[in-house]
């Protein structure tokens, strides 16, 4: 048994947000709550998050079976680009410089180990 979180239009660019997932890819949930809990990286906020949600998905999904948090693990977690507002930053000489703000969409499966 399986359930999805998915996070969209995040503040923060995909390369950062690489560097928090693959450090809980494969864990099971309660090890990747706390690695993610203690991670210095603006980024493990919105981690954490969806992966909370996701677990919530997964145990409201069927009232009749009971699913202990101890028994799951992150099967799937991955970071797709999102849309770059793009702005101007004044430059010397009358010029302006392209300022790209990315934004990344996060997404998260967790499953059952059986």
């Amino acid at each position: 048994m399986e359930a999805k979180a998915i996070y969209r239009y995040i503040g923060s660019s995909p390369r950062k947000m690489r560097l928090v997932i693959d450090l809980i890819r494969g864990l099971s949930v309660d090890k990747a709550l706390e690695v993610l809990h203690f991670q210095p990286k603006h980024a493990s906020k919105d981690a954490e998050k969806v992966l909370r949600s996701a677990v919530a998905n997964l145990i409201n999904k069927d009232d009749s079976v009971r699913i202990e948090p101890e028994q799951l693990y992150v099967k799937e977690v991955f970071v797709n680009e999102g849309p770059t507002a793009k702005r101007i930053q004044p430059a010397p000489q009358g010029r302006a410089y392209r300022v790209r703000k990315r934004s990344c969409h996060l997404t998260v499966v967790v499953a059952t180990k059986n």
